[in-house]
């Protein structure tokens, strides 16, 4: 309908449009996602200044016409990410993160519950990277604590990995396609799960698994804990079977939302 629209947004993607111009991917509290043009925001004198950036969280002004894309007429921050926004690994975590939800959810359809878990993803990660850059304790306490260090990047890569698959669990549940695991998709058998199908849409048993994917029962709990637990709670697993739990998503994804996915994390 056209006319001026109040709402929540995160800010998806940001693209150079002419000469001072933007286009905005947004995705809203209430109206899903959302097209949007900022004129005259890249000019210096700009009222908006840097806040129509990705992944800021924004309480904006819309106005919208007849045209596919509405026009931004104000903004405020409501979560700017700083931390995020100045650390390499979580800016590729939260693209990847934003994409996600863009080509998953790419309807002008408000889904509030995916808002609200983007906007607590985007706080997690610039939580991390806020503790990523405190000063490190352990500087100058020799090769022990080098070591030390290295460790906890490997741990730390590992739960940001376990996180983003957490996240990608609950957007399924989110668009309807939470797969079955308390028993055989397709046969209902409760016991002897011992794959994965993404055309059955979940856990099958031994006498169903031709055709499907290895899901061992470490997988098996991640997904049912990430499920069940807040994001910042993912449960962690072993990198075996975390790519096993991607796999399974990947395969859930492109039989039935027909969406193939950025990798779950990148190699930074």
């Amino acid at each position: 309908m056209a006319g001026p629209v109040k709402t929540e947004a995160i800010v998806l993607r940001s693209l150079r449009y002419g000469e001072a111009d933007r286009i905005l991917r947004l995705y809203t509290l209430d109206r899903g996602h959302v097209g949007a043009i900022a004129k005259g925001v890249r000019r210096a004198s700009s009222r908006f200044g840097g806040r129509l950036e990705p992944f800021f969280r924004l309480r904006i002004e819309l106005h919208e016409g007849r045209g596919e894309l509405a026009t931004v007429t104000g903004a405020q921050t409501l979560a700017g990410h700083p931390h995020l926004r100045a650390d390499a690994r979580a800016i590729d975590a939260a693209a990847r993160a934003c994409d996600a939800v863009g080509r998953l959810f790419d309807t002008s359809e408000g889904h509030p519950a995916v808002y609200h878990l983007l906007s607590r993803a985007l706080a997690l990660l610039d939580e991390r990277a806020r503790e990523r850059s405190a000063p490190d304790a352990d500087a100058g306490r020799g090769d022990g604590a080098a070591l030390q260090k290295g460790g906890g990047e490997a741990n730390g890569l590992a739960g940001a990995r376990s996180r983003a698959l957490a996240f990608r669990l609950k957007l399924l549940l989110a668009a309807g396609l939470a797969p079955e695991l308390g028993a055989c998709a397709s046969c209902g058998e409760r016991e002897h799960l011992v794959a994965f199908s993404g055309s059955a849409g979940g856990v099958v048993c031994g006498a169903c698994e031709a055709a499907s994917l290895p899901l061992g029962e470490e997988a098996h709990r991640f997904m049912v804990g990430a499920l069940a637990a807040p994001l910042q709670d993912a449960p962690s697993a072993s990198d075996s079977a975390l790519g096993q739990v991607d796999g399974a998503i990947s395969a859930t994804l492109e039989h039935h939302a027909h969406v193939r996915l950025m990798p779950a994390v990148g190699r930074l």
